[in-house]
């Protein structure tokens, strides 16, 4: 797979992180996030001898945690929740000898070595590498009943979700080429798939459009403004308000599929690492690397693409190798 895009150079101008004063602690390998990336990044560590310590950050277990039934990951025959499934992962990462600890990076010093990495704004630690595992934030629209059916017909993840609304009516709210490409996804599991859109025309590539438009299945609600999810344990329809005349309707729909976007987690590291416009690390080639030597990158902070559990573990795999290797070329 290949992940390098067209750098950004960090801005300089910006205020310097705060690095405060006091003992550090050493670790060979120190990891950042605890998603399916993270975890997996310190199974591979662990067991080659790095003595990995990983900060599991705000949401220990990532997005999967918020996710109810898991089906599309190998190894669950049966499925998994993502909870239980994150929970096997950090359990086998302990088994080898990992060091999980809570708490979140909060500012980062990577112009010498070893690294620096303050942790909640106080702890210091030093690394002689450093995995950036943090993932990234799906955006969502703001509205309380969204937070209420998250897990029960709410979902940022067309490909993680989809399949649990076969030949059911659904929604997707948005108008780029996430949001089309969601629709496309559903369309070919669903029995019809509304498009809502605010404007009354889509931001989405015109091959994208063209092919939402002749997809007989999606219907696209032009100047259409999300007010509320209704439902009882579960959604049930979704009341609509339109942007011009202020009138609001109802659709029927068992799931609303939220497509606006993602924010990766990367604000503290831009000051030092190659990021795109959106704030994606950037990596070199098909390797974890970054433009910082000693500093790897995995999961949904380096992946606009896939976003995919698996594709996350995956990348978490390359980052321990890569890290592995980057330790034992340089005699760290």
């Amino acid at each position: 797979m290949e992940f390098f895009k067209p750098m950004q150079t960090p801005d300089k101008s910006d205020k310097k992180q705060v690095i405060p004063a006091g003992e550090a602690e050493h670790v060979r390998c120190l990891i950042l996030g605890s998603g399916p990336a993270g975890y997996t990044a310190a199974i591979y560590a662990a067991r080659a001898n790095l003595s990995p310590v990983i900060y599991e950050g705000l949401q220990p277990g990532g997005q999967l945690t918020t996710t109810t039934e898991v089906e599309n990951y190998p190894g669950y025959p049966e499925g998994v929740t993502g909870p239980v499934m994150m929970e096997d992962l950090k359990k086998q990462a302990q088994r080898f000898g990992t060091d999980v600890r809570w708490g979140m990076a909060t500012a980062v010093d990577f112009s010498s070595h070893p690294h620096v990495v303050v942790i909640d704004e106080k702890k210091i630690m030093h690394a002689d590498s450093v995995i950036i595992a943090t993932g990234a934030t799906a955006k969502y629209l703001g509205l309380e009943s969204e937070k209420k059916f998250m897990g029960f017909g709410v979902s940022a993840c067309a490909t993680c979700d989809g399949f649990f609304y076969k030949n059911q009516d659904v929604a997707v709210v948005g108008g780029g080429d996430t949001a089309a490409e969601e629709a496309l996804y559903l369309s070919g599991i669903c029995k019809k798939v509304y498009l809502i859109h605010r404007r009354d025309e889509l931001r989405a590539s015109k091959v994208m459009v063209d092919r939402v438009l002749k997809t007989k299945n999606i219907e696209v609600l032009w100047n259409s403004i999300p007010k509320e999810i209704v439902g009882e344990q579960t959604v049930n329809g979704v009341i609509l308000t339109n942007a011009k005349t202020g009138e609001e309707t109802k659709i029927d729909v068992t799931g609303f599929f939220v497509a606006i976007g993602h924010k990766p987690n990367s604000d503290i590291f831009a000051e030092f690492l190659h990021v795109d416009s959106v704030g994606y690390i950037q990596t070199i080639g098909s390797s974890s690397k970054t433009n910082v030597e000693g500093i790897f990158a995995c999961g949904d902070v380096m992946d606009s693409v896939y976003r995919q559990a698996i594709t996350a573990a995956g990348t978490g795999c390359r980052a321990a190798i890569d890290a592995e290797r980057w330790l034992g070329e340089t005699g760290k």
